[in-house]
């Protein structure tokens, strides 16, 4: 019997040569073993081979997915920027929450809405004058003292 080629390093290549050493009968004759083997036994050896190769690359894509997967790291998360405002003049001093708290107040008593609504303020504030202007929801623009 003549010696079977040398299989490639792919898994279809050894799982195909496999399949037909196993399934070649051992004769003392001369025989090649694609002479030996008959075409039922063939379509067999290849369907089982087919199986074979697809359950080799689909454990190696998978295995993939899992190196990719396990290697990452999460994103580290981004300190937030912490700040306060604070306005000092004439002898007087206030913060933001302070001007915020009375904006709010100026929201709900003279201007008759709900604090509910308020979704938006902007503060400008001008010492000089002891007053800070505002506009809330983009819509009521006014002044109050301080």
């Amino acid at each position: 019997m003549a010696p079977a080629k040398k299989a490639t390093t792919k898994p279809e290549a050894k799982a195909v040569e496999t399949a037909v050493k196993t399934t070649a009968p051992k004769t003392e004759e001369k025989e090649t073993v694609k002479e030996a083997v008959k075409p039922e036994e063939k379509k067999a050896v290849v369907s089982a081979a087919k199986a074979v190769a697809e359950k080799v690359v689909d454990t190696t894509k998978k295995k993939a997915a899992a190196k990719k997967t396990a290697g990452r790291k999460p994103a580290a998360k981004k300190a937030e920027l912490k700040s306060s405002v604070c306005v000092q003049f004439s002898g007087k001093s206030y913060s933001e929450e302070d001007l915020v708290k009375m904006a709010k107040d100026v929201w709900k008593f003279d201007l008759k809405q709900k604090l509910g609504d308020l979704t938006s303020v902007e503060l400008y504030v001008k010492p000089e004058e002891n007053t800070v202007y505002y506009v809330m929801n983009k819509d009521y623009a006014g002044s109050f003292y301080i």
